[in-house]
């Protein structure tokens, strides 16, 4: 399949690009070194429009497609994955599931704020005992009155100590499992809730990670998204899109690793010769080159299948699986290419093969991303 870009979708991959070049390839290394979150950078993201890419500008968004977010997404990666993910969780996990479940009064009050990069969103589903099986949360939503009060503690929440919302999902009847729990609009400021430690990461590590406590947290019925009882259905198709975003995260990492490789070994020379008249290093160079292409084929289709408007689960969990793995094999290889250069951390080899391992495991696991794909196939669908 050849996807042919539009001129809307050139245009916001070249803002994208351009922007990640000038504003935060300079700061790249240093904000990975100090773990500190790039609130200006971000800031300068929303006002860009790439905080909503996909949001209706009724709603503060830019109005554009699947295609559109991924080829940003990648651009993004390329130069820092921290910024990637920061990026990839506002529009997915958070915008994404606003627009889709949320209703009108709803939206305005969250979704505006956020899709144009005036608010910062995060998405709490995981807890200290519980990531892949969503249905064994702990965090209890206890409704009283026109309120519920909801206790517990969540874990390895991305852009959890810079948000301002939070999507949570909670148990209100823990008996049902995956079938007792809802969905709320966390309001970060408001008392009861507290962040909790931040996680010291191998790698994305300027995209802030951490815990949150809920001590008999008070929240409006009117922050609950949908009803009782759909909080698992409405993760489940929230981490539908967010897969898409970090397949698109993976794949500018690995872009990322490849075409340093190629100037680099272009440049090196060893007996005589430059590296990249080597047929070892060739071969490393092609196989880097054909796994990128086959995910970028998969990462596309999956946005070209979630703009038609049909279901994407499959296509999501596909490009999810391939990319990141790929990424990781390519870091792999990259750092090899590069020899003990590769190793040292005057050069960013060593970030992207760190920031690439965290692509096969956040929002599902390879492994998930197996079973997904593997449910469809014996389905037929």
């Amino acid at each position: 399949m050849d996807f042919q870009l539009t001129e809307e979708q050139r245009a916001i991959r070249d803002l994208a690009r351009d922007f990640a070049q000038k504003e935060i390839a300079p700061i790249a290394a240093q904000i990975d070194e100090s773990g500190e979150f790039p609130y200006e950078t971000v800031k300068k993201m929303g006002e860009l429009g790439l905080m909503g890419i996909e949001v209706p500008e009724k709603y503060g968004g830019a109005g554009l497609d699947a295609v559109s977010y991924v080829l940003a997404v990648e651009e993004i990666s390329k130069v820092c994955a921290s910024h990637g993910v920061i990026l990839s969780v506002n529009n997915s996990l958070v915008c994404y599931g606003l627009e889709k479940f949320c209703t009108e009064e709803q939206k305005q009050k969250f979704l505006v704020p956020l899709a144009s990069g005036k608010k910062l969103g995060a998405f709490s589903l995981t807890e200290p005992q519980s990531g892949s099986d969503a249905g064994n949360m702990k965090v209890r939503a206890v409704l009283e009155g026109d309120h519920y009060v909801i206790n517990g503690r969540k874990s390895w929440i991305t852009n959890g100590p810079a948000a301002d919302y939070m999507i949570l999902f909670a148990a209100t009847q823990p008996e049902l499992k995956h079938r007792g729990t809802a969905a709320f609009v966390v309001d970060t400021k408001l008392p009861g809730f507290e962040l909790g430690k931040k996680e010291p990461k191998l790698g994305i590590r300027a995209s802030a990670t951490c815990e949150a406590t809920y001590d008999n947290y008070k929240i409006p019925v009117s922050h609950r998204i949908g009803n009782e009882g759909d909080g698992f259905k409405i993760a489940m198709s929230i981490l539908d899109m967010g897969r898409i975003g970090i397949s698109a995260q993976a794949l500018g990492i690995a872009e990322a690793a490849y075409e340093a490789s190629v100037a680099y070994s272009k440049e090196r020379s060893a007996f005589g010769q430059k590296i990249s008249e080597f047929q070892a290093i060739q071969w490393m160079i092609a196989d880097m080159s054909t796994r990128i292409e086959a995910s970028r084929l998969l990462v596309y289709n999956a946005a070209v299948k979630k703009d038609s408007g049909g279901k994407f689960s499959r296509e999501a969990a596909m490009a999810k699986l391939f990319a990141s793995e790929t990424a990781m094999w390519v870091t792999t290889k990259a750092i090899q290419v590069h020899g003990g250069a590769g190793y040292s951390k005057e050069l960013p080899l060593e970030r992207y093969f760190r920031d690439a391992k965290i692509t096969e495991i956040y929002e599902g696991t390879s492994e998930i991303q197996r079973m997904v794909i593997a449910r469809a196939a014996l389905e037929g669908k």
